[in-house]
């Protein structure tokens, strides 16, 4: 891969390339693509959506659009040291096509901003809610008459590829099509590939799938036009990573590493004895004993040290991609940057700790059930109701729920994997108190 084709300009629906050189420098071109996304509203409603304590009131707990935007901060640091690096080793980057450690920043904090813009509520418990439907819910009644991979994309349900949907809306109904630039488009797609053939391998980026069925157009004439390299077998569409993409990764990594322990620091999960004995390890060589001693409450202590500990990560990722540039850019890295940090070690320690005190604490656990129920009978109800209007069977109660659907989910669509992904985009898309509200009116616990 070369960088020239990896950072395009170019957008969904361009007929031909745009030029870095050709923008105005008061707004760069991949500027456009953050404010794209934070102005849409899939990502405002990323504020009621779940990071780790679903429905949780607690003021400091972070929802997925706090955890979004700490994430894009993070990127846009690792973007522009990055780019520094980058544009010193081949200055034509500079020079000819007038590239700058920026864009690099730019992109990366856009597609960071972007990175759970198609996860639907109730955290990751939600998407497994969708996968359960159909693989041991009612929706296996579908199985016979769908593809492997269309199966696939539904039962391994994923918000990544949901999140490809919503940035490319390349079929109709979709909330989104924000015509975000190829770049950033490539530095999100963390997982280049098909729902299908499932890899048995420890390369990261096929640890999961990037697009559904319905995109995989798009997503490879985008791919192509990167000069993304091909890694397929017959007739099955796969890719090596954009190198940004790792970059993204590591600033996912790092945020939910260091403050999702934050919030379970605050929230008493996790003791702070506990907590700093770990913390500490990570910012041992930037620490000012002096300015520590002078902190007073838990939550100023916390805080600094997560600073210099962000700080510290940061550093190491960008080493490690610079280190391991060559073999990134041909495809042959199968690692995640963080996988390779000298940090690895006190990062797991802290990721254990986590697993066992807050993602797997009574609260956490009790919110992640209430989800599931919310979830599987919203889709069992808006499926039912749906395929039984396209097939003519329709019931009033039928009727009743689907006059619940917003208007421009109102579609007629031939194909019954295209009507099952339809249901699944719209309720991807409501928050954590949306879906509670409908779930309540469906059950008749709203007052009438």
């Amino acid at each position: 891969m070369n960088w020239e084709q990896l950072l395009s300009l170019k957008r969904q629906g361009d007929t031909s390339k745009r030029l870095r050189i050709e923008q105005d420098d008061t707004r760069l071109g991949f500027e456009v693509d953050y404010d794209r996304i934070i102005f849409s509203a899939a990502f405002r409603s990323l504020q009621d959506k779940t990071q780790v304590i679903p429905l949780s009131k607690t003021d400091f707990v972070h929802t997925r659009l706090t955890h979004s935007l700490e994430v894009s901060v993070v990127g846009r640091s690792l973007g522009r040291l990055v780019g520094k690096k980058i544009i010193e080793k081949y200055p034509h980057l500079k020079e000819v096509h007038g590239y700058h450690m920026n864009d690099f920043g730019a992109i990366v904090a856009a597609a960071s901003l972007a990175h759970d813009i198609g996860n639907p509520p109730f955290g990751h418990s939600g998407e497994k809610a969708i996968g359960e439907y159909f693989s041991i819910g009612n929706g296996k009644q579908y199985k016979d008459q769908l593809s492997n991979k269309e199966w696939q994309d539904l039962i391994d349900f994923e918000g990544n590829a949901n999140g490809f949907a919503v940035l490319t809306a390349s079929r109709p109904g979709i909330e989104g099509g924000l015509r975000i630039s190829y770049a950033t488009l490539g530095a999100f797609m963390k997982y280049p590939k098909e729902s299908l053939p499932k890899k048995p391998t420890k390369d990261i980026a096929d640890k999961k799938y990037g697009f559904f069925q319905t995109d995989k157009n798009f997503f490879e004439a985008a791919a192509k036009d990167m000069g993304m390299i091909p890694n397929k077998s017959g007739d099955n569409i796969g890719f090596e990573r954009h190198p940004l993409a790792y970059l993204v990764e590591a600033a996912d990594d790092i945020c939910y590493t260091i403050i999702d322990f934050e919030d379970g620091i605050n929230l008493g999960l996790v003791s702070e004895d506990f907590a700093l004995e770990y913390l500490i390890k990570l910012v041992k060589d930037s620490i000012d004993t002096s300015k520590y001693k002078t902190l007073e409450t838990k939550e100023d202590r916390i805080s600094y040290l997560r600073a210099l500990a962000i700080g510290s990560l940061i550093n190491d990722a960008v080493k490690v991609f610079i280190d391991n540039e060559e073999a990134i850019l041909n495809g042959k890295f199968p690692y995640a940057l963080t996988d390779k940090s000298k940090y690895k070690a006190q990062m797991d320690d802290i990721i254990k700790i986590s697993v066992n005190n807050i993602y797997q604490s009574r609260e956490v656990i009790e919110k992640e059930i209430v989800g599931y129920q919310i979830i599987q009978t919203l889709l069992d109800k808006f499926i039912t109701a749906y395929d039984n209007k396209f097939n003519g069977k329709a019931s009033n109660y039928d009727a009743l729920i689907l006059k619940m659907l917003p208007e421009k989910h109102h579609l007629e669509k031939e194909n019954l994997y295209e009507r099952l992904l339809h249901i699944c985009h719209y309720i991807s898309l409501l928050t954590d108190g949306n879906a509670l509200e409908l779930f309540n009116t469906i059950n008749g616990k709203k007052g009438v």
